[in-house]
């Protein structure tokens, strides 16, 4: 009986785990538009290491003179790294579009100080 419980809760914890890992992660796809710019869609956080994941897609692509759009519809949370990203591609003719409004207002507050 007490096995049983300890595996059960190994598996309670082995869940727990995925669920955040998954949390944690940011998915980055690419698509090309009929106008030949390229869409990077960002699923997840823009947090930590995956703001220079970002930064790196994004920079190989303007480096190759392409026009990249940011679809941040499914992006759930933003850190200040990231907002400072966000900031800095947007100056440089980087389209952001589908922004919640919990993440425009992560980007205003950066912004503003």
């Amino acid at each position: 009986m007490v096995a049983g419980q300890a595996s059960a809760k190994n598996t309670r914890s082995a869940k727990n785990l995925k669920f955040e890992e998954c949390a944690l992660m940011l998915k980055i796809s690419q698509a090309e538009t009929a106008d030949h710019s390229i869409i990077l869609k960002l699923e997840g956080r823009v947090v930590g290491p995956w703001v220079a994941e970002t930064r790196d897609a994004c920079e190989r692509l303007l480096r190759e003179g392409r026009t990249v759009k940011l679809d941040l519809a499914e992006v759930s949370f933003v850190d200040r790294d990231g907002a400072g990203f966000l900031a800095d591609v947007r100056a440089r003719g980087v389209t952001l579009f589908d922004c919640s409004l919990f993440v425009e207002e992560q980007l205003r507050a950066a912004r503003n100080g």
